[in-house]
């Protein structure tokens, strides 16, 4: 059976226009992503993202924008019968974000479920710091529009 797999993503800029990115460490890989996750049954995809951003940054959200959803096919890389649609929105914390930031990556114990968090400078983003496809296609999108700021 086939199933779509929602995911949606907080985008965080902080005020050094900075972009908040995780690194994980999740069934034996290390990937680099942007902070969110999956929507449970019954969720809407703001609740979703709000829930995600209290359990993975312990901080309540208030959204900006929506910035991107996912307009191509996408398998999941982890289950051949899901395709993935990914939502992100440009969002700001209304709490202190209270989690760990460090200035390396992958600064984690490579063990399941390991994670750490850090800035990098949207001026500097590449397609090639993320591990899947759909954020590199919006870490293209950001570069883009710093580049170009009347898009």
């Amino acid at each position: 059976m086939s199933i779509f797999n929602i995911r949606v993503y907080a985008l965080f800029i902080n005020d050094r226009n900075e972009i908040l990115v995780t690194d994980e460490f999740r069934l034996g890989k290390e990937m680099t992503k942007f902070p969110g996750g999956g929507l449970n049954w019954g969720e809407g995809t703001i609740d979703c993202l709000k829930r995600e951003c209290r359990e993975e940054l312990g901080c309540e959200i208030k959204i900006v924008k929506h910035f991107y959803s996912t307009d191509f096919f996408q398998l999941s890389a982890f289950h051949t019968d899901h395709q993935l649609i990914s939502i992100y929105y440009i969002v700001n914390n209304t709490s202190p974000i209270s989690i760990s930031i460090s200035k390396k990556k992958n600064d984690f114990e490579k063990k399941e479920g390991g994670q750490s968090f850090r800035w990098i400078p949207v001026s500097e983003i590449n397609s090639d710091d993320f591990t899947f496809p759909i954020d590199k296609k919006v870490a293209e999108m950001l570069n883009t529009t710093t580049q170009n700021p009347d898009r």
